[in-house]
């Protein structure tokens, strides 16, 4: 009977309600194209504990890393409309790749049915905290001094554009040395292999406060009660580096509006927890729930943006 109830399931005209009551009888694949320990693999985490709560089901992470998502968003878009696979959907692949690829194997709008953010969080500038710069004055000036040691780590294109934006804003040429998570380029910088990033904080939380990392500059509008000493790049004299990105979740297209539904709002009773919330302010990242049609308004006018800024910087990839 349950094989039966889940197969009619794709006749959502006839029997929609049926599905929404019926689903999860499963568990639920998330998948994310970053490696473990990553901002988005972070949060991913903490949603999914308590996704597997509210709906009795299994909700298993499942780190899919490599070429800049696509290979998580790819294997998503492919996947049967059932909502038992998810894809984490940050900045990155539903707005950024969008904007810097000249050919893309997949289409944010045409192969997935939004479902809710997650949460959105400002970028972090960091140095190792062996490293000379102690101010954002001071890792410019460092870098025209040695210009054999100005780099940057970055483990995706969203860092990548907004590295080049700041050597836009400063003058500046540090040189771009690619990792295949956020987790991975921290470690570089924390080890002296690389100069700086500039990332999502949350992986960049726990060696700030064992004073691995030096924290430099917030690209937010004000400080960060996290890092209350890190001022923002208005601050540091950076001006025109607002950049605020963020994370949500989609299903592949065509999943049955029930289905979505019934995800948005357990997700929504999920970020207002006070222990979620807790747990994602540990990271610096802000709880911020939408609805599906919220979600895809915010990804077409993001797209927008992006365009312009890797237009301005000259990025196009193959």
């Amino acid at each position: 009977m349950r094989r039966l109830i889940l197969g009619l399931c794709a006749l959502v005209l006839l029997i929609g309600p049926a599905c929404a009551e019926t689903y999860p009888a499963r568990p639920i694949r998330l998948i994310v194209g970053y490696s473990p320990g990553g901002g988005n693999d972070l949060i991913a985490r903490i949603v999914a504990a308590k996704l597997q709560e509210k709906l009795g089901q299994p909700v298993i992470v499942d780190n899919r890393p490599g070429a800049q998502s696509i290979v998580a968003a790819e294997a998503v878009a492919k996947a049967p409309s059932d909502g038992y696979t998810l894809l984490v959907a940050p900045s990155g692949p539903m707005t950024i790749n969008p904007a810097v690829y000249a050919k893309l194997s997949y289409s944010p709008e045409r192969d997935f049915s939004p479902i809710s953010l997650l949460a959105e969080f400002p970028l972090l500038l960091a140095v190792g905290a062996e490293q000379p710069p102690r101010t954002v004055r001071e890792l410019v000036e460092y870098g025209r001094a040695h210009p054999n040691l100005a780099n940057y780590a970055s483990s995706a294109t969203p860092f990548q554009l907004a590295a080049e934006l700041f050597n836009q804003r400063t003058g500046s040429k540090f040189q771009h040395i690619p990792y295949r998570g956020s987790g991975d380029a921290v470690q570089a910088v924390v080890a002296g292999q690389v100069l700086m990033t500039i990332a999502d904080s949350g992986p960049m939380s726990g060696p700030l406060k064992a004073g691995k990392l030096r924290g430099l500059a917030l690209t937010a509008a004000k400080r960060n009660p996290a890092f209350p000493d890190v001022p923002t790049m208005a601050e540091a004299g950076v001006p025109d580096m607002e950049i605020s990105l963020w994370t949500g979740i989609v299903a592949p297209i065509n999943t049955p509006p029930e289905i979505v539904n019934l995800l948005a709002r357990t997700i929504r009773q999920i970020l207002t927890m006070d222990d979620v919330k807790k747990a994602m302010e540990a990271i610096a990242v802000e709880p911020r729930s939408t609805t599906p049609d919220e979600y895809r308004d915010l990804i077409a006018r993001d797209t927008a943006r992006w365009k312009e800024v890797a237009a301005a910087a000259n990025i196009k990839l193959e």
